[in-house]
């Protein structure tokens, strides 16, 4: 995914203003199941995971090992997380030195210099992972480290609390010598409360020379594998039921230039071997999560990789053309798949089985690259054909999925990418009702409801819901969906991206309220779609409210500043501020606002930051401003018909690059456009005179007085009150039914489960309801979750109040 550059693939089909349809009427909802007219099967990898490194999804995430910069690799001229330790008024120093380890051309060691020690005192090396070291009392915990030293000197290895006044586990290595060699500890914790900022420190109690590579510290992990993975996230994400995991998935997969690719090659083998990469998302991967440990991570939770190959793009539009040059990276390609599926006769089989995986992987589904449609070179077509025919040749019954139509070869699957608001995400969740079934099977392999930060709140998991029982009525057509991101590191700096499923710090996870959709949705569905129908009660739509709102101003990341505003209507001035003695009444709820000589300036980097003042209840009216660029990739964002910091019209003067201006709809999280765009490129250090001019629907802009763009405001359509799936497993014919209200009001409903038989059902039932801007957190990690609810049946009919901002799913049974 990649929300700086302009979103992932978002799909705009109109904001959407809150408008929910509301019961105004006598009558009462009936929701009919046609149990006797069985539908379209429902693919058996429906529901998957989506994974990146991204917010420290693997390191300092899922991927078990504690230690940050464990090969000293994060910098050339410093060692972040690393510091000299010592108990006592011993001294020492450290430094980065190259030094091979046993021919490992990683080539970076760790000089720890001890001057002096102390006959009490001990000095050595720290490290303060990742947020400081987690630990967790009567745990084993087991360290290893490469290490020489300049004579015979003994260490400790330990557990350190951070204010040293406490060493929570310890173990002693008896002896070093003048050559490299492994050595591995186990640590093992007592009582105390459960702490996350511990440190790990190595130390020497005598003066002397002693040099470190690839330090290492692991708690327990799934299965006990030695390189393995968090246990607490392994079982949120088998709560799930994933059929799948996409993998490498998203950015992580192209990197920000060609070398800082996922390279698989480098992924596989000994850690100490694995020199990591930039990642995309601003920091370093260790790659310890490598492709293997992501196959084990499949097999582990019983999913099947859906494995995704670099194509030749990366994302600062790099790209290989197609042809000779691209021939290494297509070879790349199909020697990964053969690592996975090949038996160990076959040359990558052979090396898995080697690593430690003698039995070939499933492999189902091929994706060839990420997001290709951002692409400028529009060379994806090409890059795919020659990657196709390669993997075809050699795998033909292998799904082949591309990122984008393509017109060289038909893919199998497409992958459909969206991030919208959970309005939007409602109002499309007939999506794909209205897809031929003629072409390509379609893989929606990132998707999301955007709001709340750094989970979704529960309007965001309303939107989702909805948007899944549309999926799931479509499974013929959309046989895989995947939410994304999945992950985030809630400490502060451990995310990039603001809406993300699983939230966790070194000790605790919790899961938002769009996981337990998730969840509630991946354990409560059937292998055969059932048609539903629902018929809501009289009600009537409510009255649209007119355009209107005050005004404001914002930057995407630019540095811009701001003058003479003045607001007009009908010959009378309704606002003005020349900012010669503030901002005063100027709201900043985004970005770094100040008066700089007589000019309202905005000096962050950031996107979409705004500003705003005046009157939300004005509706006609001319606005005008000056603004001049002072730096930065774009122009100017002039807003009007601002009613809150998520609903208001703005327009975009210099955007996409600085090339183009249109009319933008920020609705509850959504952005939609009006009218057309106009080139437009706006010059650093120059005055602009900017108008906009609202009258009724109707908005005109102009720019030094010229006329640039126009358009009429479109009314947007209520959202529907219920959203409901239903699907039945044919073996012994339990039905499942989800039912999505998204209105203010309790919805007082029949259920009719037509054609079932009325005798010896047994009903359960989960229900999910909560505050729209409710959330969970690791200090209430479930505030917001399911929970069991008593529904009886009548004969084949179940009545059911669902209240209002609820999701609830009824499984029926026929009693043994």
């Amino acid at each position: 995914m990649n929300l700086t550059r302009s979103l992932c693939t978002v799909v705009v089909a109109g904001a959407l203003s809150l408008l929910v349809e509301t019961a105004l009427g006598q009558g009462r909802t009936r929701i009919d199941v046609r149990v006797d007219q069985p539908g379209v099967k429902i693919s058996p990898v429906f529901y998957g995971l989506m994974t990146e490194e991204i917010n420290h999804a693997y390191d300092g995430g899922l991927y078990g090992e504690l230690i940050q910069n464990r090969s000293f690799r994060d910098s050339r001229t410093t060692i972040p997380h690393w510091s000299v330790w010592s108990s006592g008024s011993g001294t020492g120093a450290i430094k980065l030195e190259n030094e091979s380890v046993n021919g490992s051309p990683l080539g970076v060691s760790l000089r720890l210099d001890v001057a002096s020690a102390g006959p009490s005192g001990l000095v050595g090396v720290a490290n303060d992972g990742y947020w400081g070291v987690p630990v967790k009392p009567h745990t084993t915990y087991h360290a290893s480290f490469y290490a020489k030293a300049s004579g015979d000197l003994p260490l400790e290895v330990s557990i350190q609390s951070r204010d040293k006044q406490t060493s929570l586990a310890q173990a002693p290595v008896h002896r070093l010598t003048s050559e490299w060699r492994k050595y591995s500890v186990t640590l093992r914790t007592g009582s105390f409360s459960a702490i996350t900022d511990g440190q790990f420190v190595i130390a020497a109690g005598q003066g002397g020379t002693v040099w470190f590579k690839d330090v290492s510290l692991f708690p327990p992990t799934v299965k006990g594998r030695p390189n393995g993975n968090r246990i607490d996230l392994m079982n949120m994400l088998a709560e799930m039921k994933p059929s799948f995991l996409r993998l490498p998935g998203g950015n992580y997969l192209e990197g920000d230039t060609i070398p800082d690719r996922f390279n698989w090659k480098e992924t596989i083998g000994d850690i100490s071997e694995r020199p990591g990469h930039q990642g995309p998302w601003r920091y370093r991967s260790s790659d310890g999560l490598g492709l293997l440990e992501f196959l084990e991570w499949c097999e582990d939770l019983r999913m099947q990789p859906l494995l995704a190959v670099y194509a030749g793009y990366s994302l600062r539009q790099q790209h290989v053309e197609p042809g000779p040059a691209l021939a290494p990276y297509v070879q790349d390609a199909v020697d990964e798949i053969e690592y996975v599926t090949g038996s160990a006769k076959t040359k990558w089989g052979a090396i898995r089985a080697k690593n430690g995986h003698p039995r070939p992987f499933p492999l189902t589904y091929v994706e060839i690259g990420n997001e290709d449609q951002f692409d400028r070179s529009r060379s994806y077509d090409g890059r795919f054909a020659q990657i196709f025919d390669a993997i075809k040749a050699r795998w033909p019954k292998l799904q082949v999925i591309a990122t984008m139509p393509v017109q060289s070869r038909k893919a199998d699957v497409i992958d459909d990418h969206y991030y919208r608001s959970w309005t939007e995400m409602a109002r499309d969740s007939g999506h794909y009702d209205r897809y031929a079934r003629t072409g390509p099977k379609i893989f929606v392999g990132e998707w999301a409801s955007i709001g709340g930060n750094p989970t979704p709140t529960f309007k965001e998991a309303l939107g989702d819901a909805a948007w899944l029982t549309g999926l799931e009525r479509n499974s013929d057509l959309v046989v895989m969906e995947s939410y994304a991101p999945l992950m985030v590191n809630v400490n502060p700096g451990g995310s990039q991206w603001p809406t993300n499923l699983i939230g966790y710090d070194g000790l605790t996870s919790f899961g938002s309220p769009s996981y337990y959709v998730q969840t509630m949705f991946g354990q409560n569905t059937g292998d055969t779609v059932l048609p539903v129908a629902i018929e809501m009660a009289n009600r009537k739509p409510a009255p649209l409210p007119a355009p209107h709102g005050a005004i404001g101003l914002g930057t995407y990341r630019t540095n811009a500043e701001y003058k003479d505003v003045e607001v007009t209507a009908g010959g009378k001035t309704l606002y003005s501020k020349d900012f010669s003695s503030g901002a005063d009444g100027w709201s900043t709820p985004v970005g770094t606002w100040g008066v700089e000589s007589g000019a309202f300036r905005q000096t962050s980097n950031r996107q979409d930051t705004h500003a705003a003042a005046g009157d939300a209840t004005w509706t006609d009216y001319s606005y005008r401003v000056k603004a001049r660029k002072i730096s930065g990739a774009e122009g100017f964002l002039v807003l009007f018909h601002v009613r809150d910091d998520s609903n208001y019209m703005q327009w975009n003067i210099g955007g996409w690059g600085n090339t183009s201006s249109a009319i933008q709809r920020h609705e509850d999280g959504g952005l939609d456009e009006l009218g057309e765009h106009s080139p437009t490129t706006v010059e650093t250090d120059r005055w602009y005179d900017v108008r906009i001019d609202v009258r009724g629907t109707d908005i005109k802009c102009y720019l030094d007085g010229k006329l640039i763009t126009e358009a009429a405001v479109t009314p947007i359509p209520p959202v529907k009150a219920l959203y409901a799936a239903a699907s039945s497993r044919q073996s012994d014919g339990t039905v499942y039914l989800k039912v999505v209200n998204v209105s203010k009001n309790a919805e007082r409903a029949g259920v009719n489960l037509l054609g079932l038989s009325s005798s010896g059902l047994d009903v359960s039932a989960w229900e999910m309801t909560g505050p729209l801007a409710a959330s969970n957190s690791v200090k209430n990690p479930k505030l917001v979750a399911p929970k069991p609810i008593s529904i009886q049946a009548d004969g084949s009919t179940i009545s059911h109040e669902f209240p209002a901002y609820s999701v609830t799913v009824i499984r029926v049974r026929r009693r043994e």
